[in-house]
């Protein structure tokens, strides 16, 4: 088994922020793949499907992004499932609105859903999918690597003349997913970065 985890924050309010763009994406591709979100363990909703062969579980942990993994780790432990067989789905500021980027491996880029995964799991050796959100910018159109800036972009909604390049990121990320479970990880970065 795989477990497909999109990070974001719970509840109505932060449904359309930047930083839930990990739920869409697992809502998006749930939607292609008939895969209900119809069970609540381990501090998450899940839904178990197949891509191809493979059987996955889709989780969107039920905590705020920055105590995500212990969700995570819970799920692993339940499911018996090691590192290699996890992929996270999150935002990025780093990268450019709707650009893409499939890793093996890696850091948590300052992403506190990812630390928080990193050291709830014990390791960076998973694969995750990370979605450009872009960064925040002042009043002058510099980036404003600001905390303060950071934390009110990243729970700020999208902005209308955002959405259609949201989407196709969204659809860019499940046809990565897709790639990853039928043709393998490395063809997915080939591909896809």
């Amino acid at each position: 088994m795989k477990i497909i985890v999109g990070l974001g924050n719970p509840g109505r309010s932060y449904e359309h922020n930047r930083h839930n763009i990990g739920f869409r994406c697992l809502d998006y591709f749930s939607e292609v793949h008939a895969i209900k979100f119809s069970h609540r363990e381990c501090h998450a909703r899940t839904g178990i499907g197949k891509i191809g062969v493979e059987e996955v579980l889709l989780a969107k942990p039920g905590t705020f992004v920055n105590r995500s993994g212990d969700a995570v780790n819970r799920l692993m432990v339940k499911y018996g499932v090691a590192l290699p067989d996890l992929l996270v789905i999150c935002d990025d500021l780093d990268l450019p609105l709707g650009r893409i980027r499939v890793r093996q491996r890696g850091g948590s880029g300052g992403h506190n859903g990812l630390k928080s995964i990193i050291s709830a799991v014990g390791g960076t050796a998973f694969p995750r999918i990370r979605v450009g959100i872009g960064r925040p910018v002042t009043l002058e159109g510099l980036p404003d690597s600001s905390e303060d800036a950071i934390v009110n972009y990243v729970l700020s909604d999208f902005l209308r003349q955002e959405d259609e390049e949201v989407a196709m990121a969204i659809k860019s990320v499940a046809e990565a997913m897709e790639c990853t479970f039928t043709q393998g990880l490395e063809a997915a970065m080939n591909f896809f970065n």
